[in-house]
């Protein structure tokens, strides 16, 4: 679980701790890696907490590494990992250049690293589920955070072209793609609350989503049901895509 330190990460390494499975929390901030690792151990379940910088191939090699030495083996991958919530509001032409390819390196290449890492440990033992984290931005556009919603379009075409070369070593690849979900996560201008509010009227559902409602699909998806499903990127958004 990259990205597993707070936020949407925290909540799905607690579920899939609960659900029996050994969690691997990945994230840049090692602290809180091992907070989570803590707490889905608190719980009853087995985790381990790792500081990792997806954006640098040699961390996220290194990551793999840790986990087949401690484990044998790697079933799922959750790409979550991404550069959203501490980003500024800016016109496209006011990004700076460097901000525009931090966000790639951690939201793409973060997923291109882990996914490259896992997939030899995952063909060795015939079976494996990589689940990429979408955003429902990339349907309809949002103004001001062009560089995010670029590198969460990138997952979908990766989630598919990804999965015609995984098939066949029992690898299934997808992405789920999420609309504003409620979280610890916060901060003054959080551009979360401010998607949240603009979107709930146009929802099917007229509810906020919060952690619950979205982690049956990552666990459907990372468990033996999912055997026929791979490339699909699956909206969970209230039906705020489908709505018109």
């Amino acid at each position: 679980m990259t990205g597993g330190g707070q936020g949407i990460g925290r909540e799905m390494a607690r579920q899939f701790g609960a659900s029996g499975a050994v969690v691997v929390v990945a994230d840049l901030n090692g602290a809180n890696a091992e907070g989570v690792a803590a707490e889905v151990q608190k719980e009853g379940g087995r985790a381990l907490g790792l500081k990792v910088d997806v954006s640098d191939e040699t961390s996220v090699n290194l990551m793999v590494d840790e986990v087949v030495k401690a484990f044998g083996r790697v079933d799922v991958l959750v790409n979550n990992a991404a550069i959203f919530a501490t980003l500024d509001k800016r016109k496209f032409f006011d990004i700076p250049t460097a901000e525009w390819d931090t966000v790639m390196r951690v939201n793409v290449n973060g997923c291109f690293f882990a996914s490259r890492a896992v997939v030899p440990a995952m063909r060795a033992q015939g079976w494996g589920r990589i689940i990429n984290v979408g955003s429902t931005a990339v349907t309809r556009g949002v103004g001001n955070y062009l560089h995010y919603v670029t590198s969460k379009s990138a997952m979908i075409g990766f989630t598919a072209s990804m999965s015609r070369e995984l098939g066949e070593f029992g690898i299934n690849v997808n992405c789920v793609r999420l609309g504003p979900t409620a979280t610890e996560v916060d901060r003054t201008h959080n551009p979360t609350t401010d998607l949240r509010s603009s979107q709930m009227a146009q929802q099917c559902i007229k509810a906020g989503l919060q952690p619950p409602d979205i982690i049956g699909a990552f666990m459907f998806l990372a468990s033996p049901a999912s055997r026929m499903i791979t490339g699909q990127t699956i909206a969970v958004d209230a039906g705020y895509t489908h709505n018109g």
